[in-house]
């Protein structure tokens, strides 16, 4: 069994469960030692037992990423620790307040932001310095396709996510001529405790399990991974380029 990942360090955020746990999971698999990230310690606990599972290794950061000093003490400690990071999954977020706009508090809005935008740009500010030590730096940030459908009723989940696939496009265009590859994975609907919040009358059952979407995240984190400043669909299996409207 081949270790496509072995010797790598890869940071996962929102690693206590779903599609995060799933990729941690998947990645140590691969052979990538974990630097776990969540504000659950339970959940990382849960975590740490499966990886170990492997014969695999995992670091735990019990950590809010609202705590952005938390994210540059984190960044500092790797470079101790490691001097370089080869991936890095943004997988955090929060879903927020399903209801119309104008009922929408704005400290509601601005904690999902905190969350899904500005915890991840603190996260690129203070990684990629270590993400550039790599032989081959690894982004990816997980999306959604409320972010171009601008979905009714979850407008400040549908508007963080835009943000963020604009920065990690602006990011993708500003080391285009490095080592360092930064993309995005839309899993769409997955069997999640974030979807059955939204749609609490869906049958889990008819959709992909969080570790099926996972396997597709870790060709993405591969040294042999080549693409950047692009659009991975889970639903359809494509891997898209943005396009200005016409």
């Amino acid at each position: 069994m081949t270790n496509p990942l072995a010797n790598r360090i890869a940071l996962v955020t929102g690693a206590s469960r779903g599609i995060g746990f799933a990729t941690a999971k998947a990645l140590a698999k691969a052979g990538a030692h974990i630097v776990a990230v969540a504000r659950t310690q339970g959940g990382l606990e849960e975590l740490d037992d499966e990886i170990r599972k492997y014969g695999g290794s995992a670091t735990l950061v019990p950590l809010n990423l609202t705590d952005s000093d938390g994210i540059a003490r984190l960044g500092a400690g790797l470079h101790e620790r490691y001097g370089k990071l080869d991936i890095l999954v943004g997988n955090a977020g929060v879903l927020g307040p399903s209801s119309p706009i104008g009922h929408i508090e704005l400290k509601a809005f601005t904690d999902v932001m905190a969350v899904n935008v500005s915890a991840n740009f603190q996260l690129i500010r203070c990684m990629e310095p270590l993400l550039k030590q790599s032989d081959a730096g690894r982004a990816v940030f997980v999306t959604s396709g409320a972010a171009n459908k601008a979905t009714a009723y979850v407008s400040p989940y549908a508007a963080s996510k835009a943000a963020l696939e604009t920065l990690a496009r602006a990011w993708a265009q500003e080391t285009a001529n490095t080592k360092l590859r930064v993309n995005l994975f839309n899993p769409g609907p997955v069997r999640t405790r974030m979807r059955a919040t939204l749609m609490p009358g869906e049958d889990p059952a008819t959709l992909d399990t969080a570790e099926q979407v996972a396997e597709l995240i870790v060709p993405m984190c591969a040294p042999d991974w080549t693409e950047t400043g692009k659009f991975y669909d889970y639903k359809t299996r494509s891997l898209m380029s943005f396009r200005s409207p016409a």
